[in-house]
């Protein structure tokens, strides 16, 4: 019914750039709260951003300064430019959003599949 696909991943230099883009498709009514996630090997994964509907935004003290997140409503997708990245950086990158669907009277919370994001020189 909903599904969420990432894309933007890829190796970059320490002190680069790159903007992860969060796609929403299916029977969607409305996107709430959406975030990004990130998992290192052997590591949890954690909150990066999030931000509401109504574009209030939360970071993680590691990327407060360096990452943005932002969305754009209209076409229910999620966004997250990423600039000075370092090393630690690196990790899989997940889309995670609250989505209603099927009118609004169903409600879920949905995972993309990752996106793999590599700092190295």
């Amino acid at each position: 019914q909903v599904q969420l696909v990432e894309s933007g991943g890829g190796l970059v230099q320490p002190g680069g750039s790159l903007r992860l883009s969060c796609a929403a498709s299916g029977s969607i009514f409305r996107v709430s709260t959406m975030g990004w996630y990130r998992q290192a090997p052997g590591k949890q994964r954690d909150l990066v951003a999030s931000i509401t509907f109504s574009s209030s935004t939360t970071y993680a003290d590691s990327v407060k300064g360096r990452f943005t997140i932002s969305r754009d409503n209209a076409k229910n997708m999620l966004y997250l430019q990423m600039n000075s990245l370092k090393p630690e950086d690196t990790a899989v990158y997940y889309c995670n959003a609250d989505i209603y669907y099927q009118g609004g009277y169903r409600h879920g919370n949905y995972w993309g599949q990752g996106t793999q994001v590599t700092v190295s020189s």
